[in-house]
């Protein structure tokens, strides 16, 4: 399973769920789908925006995990 990890990264970079949202150009509902793993997507371009503002890499952010 993919699982998006924004808390830690958002944690360590000090930026809050709206202001994230601001910055990359989506809703905060969105936001909080991406992070709570119930997005069963993510665009490049979210993607993209998401490792500018918070100044990281794809796999700092998008992990797989077994499901075991």
């Amino acid at each position: 399973m993919i699982v998006i990890d924004l808390d830690v990264m958002m944690a360590m970079r000090k930026i809050s769920s709206l202001e994230l949202a601001e910055k990359i150009g989506i809703t905060p509902a969105n936001l909080s789908i991406l992070k709570t793993g119930k997005a069963k997507a993510i665009r490049f371009s979210t993607l993209s925006a998401i490792c500018k503002v918070l100044d990281c890499q794809p796999g700092d952010i998008i992990k797989y995990r077994d499901e075991e």
